[in-house]
Formats: structure tokens, C-alpha cells, sequence
């Protein structure tokens, strides 16, 4: 088999847990702020789980992390 290429764009917003899950950041917090409730942006702050629909796909593309 040959070597398999990596995703660039998922190889940095992806990561692998122990357990296999592909953990990420939210989306929708790097411009105007400002606008957005503080509240808000707090919870963006935390990193979340991608759903099981998708983890498939994320996974082959980040095949050696």
C-alpha cells in the first residue's frame, strides 16, 4: 500500500483523543467580537467533540495523527 496523504486543513483543526473521538474548536470565534454576547464567546472558548456523522470522514483524512 502506499503512503497515505494528510488533509492540510484537517491536520490543524483536528486532533485525535486515546479513545478515537476527533476533538476541534468552535467555530465562529476569531472576528467581531465585539458583536457577539460575552457570554457567548466564553463558550466558544471551550473545545468540543465532533459529531459521529462526520468522525469517519475526519479520521481518514488525518490518517497518521
Amino acid at each position: 500500500m502506499p503512503k497515505l496523504k494528510t488533509h492540510s486543513g484537517s491536520k490543524k483543526r483536528f486532533n485525535l483523543t486515546k479513545t478515537g473521538k476527533v476533538k476541534m474548536a468552535k467555530a465562529f470565534k476569531s472576528h467581531i467580537l465585539t458583536k457577539k454576547p460575552t457570554k457567548r464567546t466564553r463558550h466558544l472558548r471551550a473545545g468540543g467533540y465532533a459529531d459521529a456523522t462526520v468522525a469517519g470522514t475526519i479520521r481518514k483524512m488525518i490518517p497518521y495523527k
